[in-house]
Formats: structure tokens, sequence, C-alpha cells
């Protein structure tokens, strides 16, 4: 019987080390924020059945666009990349949401998804 990866693992997986490592350091006044959101929306809804990371990946970001949260969705973003969206793909989830977000909420998204591919090339 496989056993299910832990919230840590899947946030390595999908955000990548060098960000865990930045929000891991036990002393530092967050350390408690990053530790209750691993143990419960990485450990928790992230490694359920049903969805495999890449689409759990996608419905965070069309939630994070929709809700107009860019900042996060700057890292989800990135973490979507990881996991083997493409930025034309990613780019086409932005432009579905203007139907359903609004346009504004669409074009921030546009706008940090242009930002993470610059930074990328």
């Amino acid at each position: 019987m496989d056993s299910k990866p832990s919230g840590a693992d899947v946030r390595r997986q999908v955000l990548g080390a060098a960000h865990v490592a930045r929000t891991s350091d036990p002393t530092a006044f967050m350390a408690p924020f990053y530790e209750l959101s691993t143990e419960h929306a990485w450990g928790g809804a992230w490694v359920r059945p049903g969805l495999d990371l890449k689409h759990r990946s996608l419905v965070v970001v069309s939630v994070l666009i929709a809700l107009g949260r860019t900042h996060e969705l700057g890292l989800h973003l990135r973490g979507a990349l990881n996991v083997g969206w493409t930025a034309e793909e990613l780019r086409e989830v932005c432009l579905q949401t203007t139907a359903y977000a609004g346009y504004p909420a669409a074009l921030d998204a546009l706008r940090v998804l242009q930002e993470i591919v610059a930074e990328a090339t």
C-alpha cells in the first residue's frame, strides 16, 4: 500500500526547495504560520486522492486569480510551472478567468505571469 506524501514533501515539490528553506526557519516570526499551512493545506487538501498535483495547482491558481491575491498567485504560478504547466497554458487560464472573475483580476494575473516568465528567461 502506498503511503501518501507529507505536506512538507508536497510543498517542497510544488513550491521548490529554495522557497521552503526560506520560509522554514524555526526562529522566524512567521514559522507558526508556515507550520500550520504545511500541516493543514499541504498535508490535508493537497494530498487527497482524486486529483494529481498538476490539477490541484491549476485549481489554486484559478482561485487566487478570482480572489485577486497576486502575492500568493506569483508563488503558485511558479509552482504550476514546477508541476508541468506551460506559460502558454497558464496564460489561457488567466484569459479564461476574465468571464468569471472580471477583466481587472485577469489583467493583474497576466501581469504577474509575465513577470515570472521574464524572470525565467
